[in-house]
């Protein structure tokens, strides 16, 4: 089961834009607590909890469990190679968004990436 955590990719999210995103928290169903902190986020969610929605049926048939740990707003400017990550989800409250920022980085190697706690 464990082999199902990590082939779940720890970034998904729109190629450009300015988006909603949420930081799910996977582990296996009954597991000891090996955990997967993982980043979602697309313009098609006109609320965070319409990407939770979406994801959490995919990963309870992997026999994954997710929690939502918060939400934000995320631009991403690909001809710049930028990323910012800012905002709150008013369902599931404001996601760490330095934890966020540290999953982009593996993903986004080259881009400069930053948070901040502003709404807009």
């Amino acid at each position: 089961m464990a082999d199902h955590l990590s082939n779940v990719s720890a970034v998904e999210i729109d190629p450009e834009g300015v988006f909603k995103y949420i930081l799910v928290r996977v582990k296996v169903k009954g597991g000891a607590g090996e955990y997967k902190d993982i980043v979602r986020g697309t313009q098609s969610a006109e609320f965070h909890n319409h990407i939770f929605e979406k994801i959490n049926p995919d990963l309870e048939k992997l026999g994954l469990e997710c929690n939502c740990l918060g939400g934000g707003k995320i631009e991403h400017n690909s001809t710049e190679k930028k990323i910012r990550v800012f905002g709150l989800s008013t369902g599931f409250g404001k996601a760490d968004h330095s934890v966020t920022v540290e999953k982009l980085k593996t993903v986004f190697t080259d881009y400069e990436i930053t948070w901040s706690d502003d709404k807009k």
